[in-house]
Order: structure tokens, then sequence, then C-alpha cells
């Protein structure tokens, strides 16, 4: 903190900045860019490494976000060190010093734990401190995330005023299907397990939220007490059909007795939601066009996820028992609705506005948005298969050949062993057994 209060103390110069302006005219210098690129590696690739790592307990968990903070630091300080552009009072910059706050919070736990103080005081508190560092762990990415985006808009001075509002549906609309691909990834590769031991499908907790969803969107997309125009008609209606398909798919997602059941009610919603957007009339060309290839992708979505889970998977929850074999097909769906979140979020008023001013076209715009989709696939499944080898190391053996071997009334806690290291990691972060758990657990086997 000593060495960031002199950082603290600088004040933006903002004499460049014409009246009814929010950025100067100046370009984006080379200490504002160097700012931009260190902090997406720190915030946007090492952090997340980093979290995954801590989670499988690697040993390369603290070298990497000890390399992270340090970025970020030096990041920190080259965003009050510039020249250049000049900017008004802004979100990224307030919402900074949270991030940072968060950060040394996580660091600072994370040093206590790694002195291990376990008697006493600290044997009372150790287990409440590890989870709050596994919660601040998980939110930091998001959090960063939020950053970025707010980086994003700060620098070319948009989303403010009458665009606020749009701003604010298309960044959390699109962010939302992007974590909808990215949990759906997450599902697929290392928690079928997990979601079997839940007792609900998939399409329970879909559902939920889509019906979730809908009510906000069904109250909140009109500006109550004015004319209706055509665009709240068509985003109230579908708040309504979002909540009506969410209720019926949470009713199909139990069969006659009680077990979990597929269903293709969120495929639906997300067909129909996709043929809506698609048709969203809009003033430029470039928007249209945009707006209607995020419909199409938005309709692929939910048409490859109704393939895979009627034709693929034929209802059932994967395509064996211990959750680890995929199709192909099955990483579509997911792909789709990354692909659509990047489109949507792409698609604000004054971006189309800009693209059109510099004569660039719907095609190479809709490709660039692509290649940002498949690149942020690519990471996601890099941190997955971290996950997934670092589980299949330790997992107990369950293979036919083995389980024929074990006696009688064994064979029930090898699968439940089998299932405790799925997602193991992602259920708590630093919280390891102490060694007299641990050996009356291996006691109490020993006398079964």
């Amino acid at each position: 903190m000593t060495v960031l209060s002199p950082v603290e103390a600088h004040e933006h110069h903002m004499d460049n900045i014409e009246e009814g302006q929010f950025i100067s005219p100046d370009p984006i210098d080379s200490i504002l860019w160097t700012h931009i690129l260190i902090q997406t590696f720190a915030w946007g690739i090492l952090f997340p490494t980093g979290m995954v790592l801590g989670i499988i307990r690697s040993r390369w968990h603290v070298p990497v976000q000890a390399l992270g903070t340090c970025l970020a630091i030096l990041g920190y300080i080259l965003g009050h060190s510039h020249k250049g552009r000049q900017f008004t009072s802004n979100i990224h910059g307030a919402f900074a010093p949270s991030l940072m706050l968060m950060l040394f919070l996580q660091i600072g736990l994370g040093i206590y734990l790694r002195l291990h103080l376990e008697r006493g005081f600290h044997g009372r508190i150790r287990r409440y401190f590890v989870t709050v560092h596994g919660i601040i762990g998980k939110i930091i990415p998001v959090a960063a995330w939020v950053q970025m985006i707010f980086g994003g808009i700060t620098a070319l001075g948009f989303c403010r005023d009458d665009h606020l509002g749009q701003c604010l549906a298309h960044f959390i609309m699109g962010s939302a299907f992007i974590a909808y691909g990215i949990i759906l990834t997450i599902l697929l590769l290392v928690g079928q397990l997990w979601l079997r031991r839940t007792g609900r499908s998939q399409e329970f907790f879909d559902s939920s939220i889509i019906a979730a969803w809908g009510c906000v969107n069904t109250f909140t997309e009109h500006r109550w007490g004015q004319e209706w125009v055509h665009n709240d008609l068509q985003h109230t209606s579908m708040g309504i059909v979002w909540w009506c398909a969410g209720l019926l798919g949470m009713w199909m997602s139990r069969s006659r007795g009680g077990q979990a059941k597929r269903n293709i009610i969120p495929s639906i919603v997300l067909l129909m939601t996709g043929w809506a957007m698609s048709s969203h009339p809009q003033h430029l060309p470039i928007s249209a066009m945009t707006h209607t290839m995020f419909g199409y992708t938005l309709m692929g979505a939910g048409v490859t996820r109704l393939i895979e889970i009627s034709f693929v998977l034929r209802d059932q929850d994967s395509l064996s028992a211990d959750g680890e074999v995929t199709n192909s097909f099955q990483y579509l769906p997911p792909f789709l609705l990354c692909a659509a979140g990047f489109l949507f979020m792409g698609a604000t008023e004054e971006q189309m506005q800009m693209l059109a001013a510099a004569n660039v076209d719907h095609v190479s715009y809709v490709l660039i948005l692509y290649s940002i989709a498949f690149l942020m696939f690519l990471f996601v499944n890099m941190l997955l298969h971290l996950v997934a080898t670092s589980n299949a190391s330790k997992k107990p053996d369950v293979s036919p050949t083995r389980l024929n071997s074990i006696p009688n009334g064994h064979t029930d806690r090898s699968l439940r062993d089998a299932e405790e290291f799925e997602l193991e990691g992602l259920m708590s972060d630093d919280d390891e057994p102490d060694a007299t758990t641990s050996g009356t657990a291996k006691e109490n086997r020993v006398h079964e």
C-alpha cells in the first residue's frame, strides 16, 4: 500500500477534453497500451490459471499468483502514469481500488494459510479463512472480467448518458451467455458426477435461472409511466416467455418417480430468443447484420443443445457411467453460447456507429468476434484440462476388472470414492484434513 500511495494521489488531467465529451481526441500512448496488455495478461490469464492451480493444489499456484500480483501492481501504476488520451471521472478508475483491495486481501489470507498456524485460536479460525480465501479466489476472475469491460468502454468514452441503459443490457446479457457456455463446459468435462449427486438434472438449474431472469426482464424492460415502443414490447414479451418456459422446464425436470429427468425446454428458449433477436429492428445496416448473426448463433446453440440431449445422449446424463466420455458434438452448444455472447456484447449502438464510420463491414467484424470466442473457449478448455488430469491422477480404480475383485459390500464405497474426486477442488481450495482425522479414517477402514 505504501508503494501505491503516490499513485492514488495522482490526478488525471482533463484540460484537453472538449465540452460535452468524456475523452480527449488524443491517441492512446504507449504507456497506456502497456497498461492494457499487462493487466489483461495478469487479470485475464494468470489469475484464472492460478485459481485453477490452487483448486488442484498444485505447487505452481503460489508462483503464478505472485507473478500475477507483481504485474497487476505494475499495471496499476502505469494506468496512473500515462500521457496522451485524457478521461473524465469514470467507472473503470472508480472500481480499480476495490479490485486491488480484494487482491491484497487475498494475498494476506494466502500468506496466513501458508504459515499453517493450526493450534489454539488459529485452529478455530483457520477453516473460516480457508472458506473466505476460496470465495475471493473465485470472485476475482469475475470482478476482473467486469473491470476489463469497464476499461474498454472508458477508453472509447462509451456508455454515458442516454447510451447507459442499452450498454448495460448488451454487456450483462452478453456476459451471461458467455458464463452459460463456460458452465456447460465445466459440467461437460468435470462436473457430471457432481451433478448426479445433486439429484437434479442440468435442465432444472437452467430452467430456474431462465425463470428468474424472465421475471426481472418482464418488469424492467419498459420504463413504466411512458409510452410503449416497439423494442419495449419485444423485450417484455421475451421476458414473459422466459419465465413461463422456465417454470415448465423446472416441472419437467422430474419423472413421476421423483428422479432427475432431462428435457429440451431451455434449448427451445434459446432457439426462440435467437429468432426474436435476429429480427430486432436496427438503425444501421452493420448493426442489423450483427444482430442477425447473433440471433442465428443463439438459434444454433439451442438447436445443437436439443440434438445433444435427444439424440446424442438419448436423455441420459452422460455417455459413460463415470462421466468422462464426451462426444465432439457436445462442444458445439457451449461454444456457440460463448460466440453469441461476444456478438451481443459487440453490438451496442456506439460500437456500431464507430464501425460504420470506419467503413468496417459486418463480415470482418463477425469473424473477429468469433476469433475471440475461439480463444476464450480454448482457454476454458485448457484450464479444465488441468482439473481433469489432476482428478484422474488421484481417482481410485473403478474399472470393471477392479470392481470384480472387490469383496461384496465394498463396491459402493469405491464408487463413492471415485465421485469424491470429481470436482473435489472446486468445493474447497486450501483446506486439508489434519493428521488426526486422516489417521482415524484409515483406522476405520481397516476395521471395516
